[in-house]
Order: structure tokens, then C-alpha cells, then sequence
């Protein structure tokens, strides 16, 4: 018997290879999670005098990943289409004869592998939530830090009016506690599955229940999910959230990483990794690793989380297909946002920021990036044509002779007695940028 999982190591997954979220999803974990359903199920029983104390005793004990072969029940789990029913025979064997018909009984596969997918779940989730709390945290250091570094502001990739790298650092802040939000709600409301063959627990009723709502609840309890209402083998509510709150969080990072991979570029250099990755080929290069497998994870969560929500369309009582086309992509992305929420700690904790390059580009436009602020306070003084077509052929001279916008108007005859040193200092038109960090850190 074996708990190793020689062959999902990751080899191709750098995103999440290693990460607390590879083990919390392994083969063997879910297998793990496939017997703490089958053993609370039992004990549920127990507890309601529908089984033997002695029998939940003995499945629970025998519950431990650590004594079946994963790759022998991934084998056999081809001839009847899930893991289940090979975990089932092999778990009734192991408990003996004498506990055996106690095991499983009531269930169908489907309760416990949808069970079994809570559980991982938020086994996961918890891990997530760890790793966005240290994000948030560095996030909050860089905003307070920089709340009032200037920096240009850029739309449609061109230089727009100026910010602070405080605000960015607040913005990016504010959609990781939105993830968080979303996964702590989602994994507080996930719910057992017990129905039985087509939902009706019939045959717990027939095993002697009398209340199989108190039975139902009596099994999520073992397990720490919440009580569904209804069984939900074709009501797949938890499936649709968990790809959303999952398919969210992936985005929200991948926002963070998006625009450091832009702002660490050679040529702007404005943030960088704190610990670059090599390249094979040129020993000079420190590649923004971290920025670049969050990126990945972003571009491959919302196609798995389409598959998750296509399958909500599931035909019957119990499907054919649809519950059982869940069960990779759920992994996937559980893997995928565990490895970027570790890579997103990683990358805020050590990014390095650069205020003398975010000054220094402020000037790249000489001095038109404030030309927005011009426009505002020299319409008063000239007239509103007067003034646009001033600081268009001002903007016209600027690009063509490398001349400072401040210089140009200095030389209009209009304007020789107006104080234009303020309102063309780029770092004095970041608006409320300040007061907005302060109002987004307020937020807990």
C-alpha cells in the first residue's frame, strides 16, 4: 500500500507544483477525503442507532489513505466510471466481515465523491485564505509606503495624467479582499451531499431513518459542511460558486501580476521582483517568474470555470456525464488558484519599487502629462479656444524641439505674469489619489 503520488508531481504545472495547494488536492488527499465521507457517514449512522458504534469505530479507524493503493483504485475506477465503487469494496473488506454491511450504506457514489470535492475544497480554500491574508497585508505596506510616489498614469498604454503608486498598490489590495470575500463566503456555505440512489433517501428509510434530515444533518456535522437542504446531485449551486469565487480570485491576482509584468519591463523598470527567475540562454536576464505563472493561471481559470458552469445542465435525477466531467477542471482550478495566491505572497512581499524611475518618467512627455490640469485653470485666463489652441502648438513644439511644456508657456505673452510652476509639477496633480489610499485602507 502506498500514499505517494508518483505520477502528479507537476512536472509541467510550475503555478502549482509544491505548493500547499498540490498536497491538498493530490490523488491521495482525495482519496483521504473520498473515506472521511464514507467514515462520517457511518458515524452519522452510529449516532442515530442505524448502525453499530463498533462499526463506526472500525471504518473509521480503517479510514486512512495510508492503507489502499491509490493507482489500483484509479485502475478499477474505469469499469464502473468513479472511485467510489472500488474505495467501497475495498474498505468493506478491510473492516471484516463483521462490519462490512455497514459501510456505504444508503449512499450512492455520487454522495461520496460529491462530499469527497467539499472537502477538498475547503481543505484548499483554507489555504487560499492564507496566502490572500499575507498579500493583503504587503499590499497595505506598499500603499501606506507609497501613498504619495507619483508615477504616470497609463491608459490605452499611453501616458495619461499622473497617479501614485500608493493608489495602484491600494487598488490591487481591494481586489484581494473582494477574493477573499468570495472564497470565505463560498467556503462557509459548501454542503455535504447525501441522497441516495435518485435523492429521495429512500433507502435510509429503509435501513430504519425515521428523520433523514436529522441523519443528513448528523453527516455534515461529522464533517464540518454545512447541511444542504435539498440533495443537489443535479442542483450543482456549490459547483457554480466554487468556479466563480475560484475563476475571481485567479483574475484579481492576475491583475497584480498584469501590471507588474508591464511596469517591470527593462525599458520602465518601475517595480521589479524581488527574486528573479534565470534564463537558460542569457545570464543576464532576471525574469519576473512569480508575475508570469500568476498570469498563466489567469488565462486558463475561466475556461475551466466554463466547464464547471456548462455542466450545470444535468439532466434526471443523477446525470450522466455532467457530474463526472467536474471532477478535473475542480481540481485544476483549486491547484491553479492555491499556486497563484502562494506566488501572489511571494511576489508583493519582495517587489521592489523604484521612485526615482516613476519621477523620472513623469518628464518623458515634457510636461504634458498635466496638460488636462492647463486646460482647466488656463480657460479662465485666456478663453476655452484661446487655450486649447495654445497648448495644442505647445504640445506641438514640446515633442518637436525636447523643450519643457513650463518653458513654452513661460514665453506666451498672456501668461507672463500667471505662476505656472505648480500647475506643470506632476507630482502636485495626483488628485484625491491620497485621500483614496487612505479611504481604501480603511477597509479590513
Amino acid at each position: 500500500m502506498t500514499s505517494v503520488d508518483p505520477d502528479d508531481t507537476g512536472l509541467l504545472a510550475p503555478g502549482w507544483a509544491g505548493s500547499p495547494a498540490a498536497s491538498a488536492t493530490s490523488d491521495t488527499a482525495f482519496l483521504q477525503a473520498l473515506l472521511d465521507a464514507e467514515a462520517a457517514l457511518t458515524r452519522a449512522q452510529a449516532a442515530l442507532d442505524l448502525a453499530p458504534h463498533e462499526a463506526s469505530a472500525a471504518v473509521t479507524e480503517v479510514a486512512d489513505a495510508g492503507r489502499f493503493d491509490v493507482r489500483s483504485l484509479a485502475g478499477r475506477a474505469r469499469s464502473g466510471g468513479n472511485p467510489v465503487i472500488p474505495l467501497v469494496a475495498d474498505l468493506t473488506k478491510a473492516v471484516g466481515e463483521e462490519h462490512g454491511p455497514h459501510v456505504h450504506r444508503g449512499a450512492t457514489s455520487q454522495d461520496i465523491m460529491d462530499t469527497a470535492l467539499m472537502l477538498v475544497a475547503v481543505r484548499t480554500l483554507d489555504l487560499v485564505l492564507a496566502d490572500l491574508a499575507r498579500t493583503e497585508e504587503a499590499l497595505a505596506r506598499l500603499a501606506a509606503e507609497h501613498r504619495d510616489t507619483a508615477l504616470p498614469g497609463r491608459t490605452l498604454t499611453q501616458h495619461a495624467v499622473p497617479t501614485t503608486f500608493g493608489l495602484k498598490a491600494a487598488g490591487w489590495r481591494s481586489l484581494v479582499l473582494d477574493a477573499r470575500d468570495r472564497v470565505r463566503t463560498v467556503r462557509d456555505g459548501l454542503p455535504a451531499q447525501l441522497g441516495g440512489a435518485a435523492g429521495t433517501l429512500a433507502a435510509f428509510t429503509a435501513y430504519g431513518a425515521e428523520d433523514t434530515r436529522v441523519l443528513t444533518a448528523a453527516f455534515a456535522r461529522e464533517l464540518g459542511l454545512r447541511e444542504p437542504l435539498l440533495p443537489w446531485h443535479t442542483l450543482r449551486t456549490p459547483i457554480a460558486d466554487l468556479a466563480g469565487c475560484l475563476a475571481f480570485t485567479t483574475g484579481a491576482l492576475g491583475k497584480i501580476a498584469a501590471d507588474v509584468l508591464v511596469l517591470g519591463r527593462t525599458e520602465i523598470a518601475e517595480v521589479a521582483e524581488g527574486s528573479g527567475g534565470g534564463s537558460s540562454a542569457m545570464p543576464h536576464k532576471a525574469n519576473p517568474v512569480r508575475s508570469t505563472l500568476i498570469a498563466a493561471a489567469a488565462r486558463r481559470a475561466p475556461l475551466l470555470a466554463a466547464t464547471l458552469y456548462a455542466s450545470m445542465a444535468a439532466e434526471d435525477e443523477r446525470p450522466a456525464g455532467a457530474w463526472h466531467a467536474e471532477w478535473e477542471p475542480l481540481r485544476d482550478l483549486l491547484r491553479l488558484v492555491g499556486g497563484a495566491a502562494r506566488d501572489a505572497a511571494e511576489l508583493v512581499e519582495g517587489l521592489r519599487v523604484n521612485a526615482d524611475a516613476m519621477r523620472e518618467h513623469l518628464g518623458l512627455t515634457h510636461g504634458l502629462i498635466v496638460s488636462e490640469r492647463l486646460s482647466a485653470e488656463l480657460a479662465p485666463v485666456l478663453g476655452r479656444a484661446r487655450a486649447k489652441s495654445l497648448l495644442t502648438e505647445a504640445a506641438r513644439r514640446a515633442y518637436a524641439e525636447g523643450r519643457p511644456l513650463a518653458e513654452l508657456l513661460a514665453e506666451v505673452p498672456e501668461l507672463k505674469d500667471v505662476d505656472l510652476t505648480e500647475s506643470t509639477d506632476p507630482a502636485r496633480y495626483t488628485g484625491s489619489a491620497g485621500d483614496l489610499t487612505d479611504r481604501a485602507l480603511e477597509r479590513r
